[in-house]
């Protein structure tokens, strides 16, 4: 696992789809940072790196790339990660329009074209 505060290239997250899911890399974004934790066999492992690494629980988001789509079908929100009812999202997808936005414009910025 590692976290990814500067930009990552497309064909760098299409190795790591292959050698873990096949065509998909998990991740959890940190909407208040504006970085976000890969490459981890459960979203919880990679939400409990962020944390450790200073991040608060509250602005951690899971979602799941794929690399070989096209930008606008990259992003998959949906982990057990995002169901808080506390915050409002009952659901595994996120329910915020606002915060899905802002994860996109994160991966977005975070993957080199």
């Amino acid at each position: 696992m590692k976290i990814i505060k500067n930009k990552i290239s497309i064909e760098e997250l299409k190795q790591i789809a292959e050698e873990t899911f096949g065509d998909l890399v998990k991740a959890v974004v940190d909407i208040e940072k504006g970085i976000m934790a890969i490459d981890g066999e459960l979203h919880s492992d990679e939400e409990a790196l962020l944390i450790e690494n200073g991040s608060n629980q509250h602005n951690l988001w899971g979602i799941n790339l794929y690399p070989n789509n096209n930008k606008e079908n990259r992003i998959e929100f949906d982990s057990i990660i995002n169901v808080r009812p506390l915050q409002k999202n009952k659901t595994r997808d996120i329910d915020n329009p606002e915060i899905k936005q802002k994860i996109i414009q994160i991966v977005n910025n975070l993957i080199e074209k």
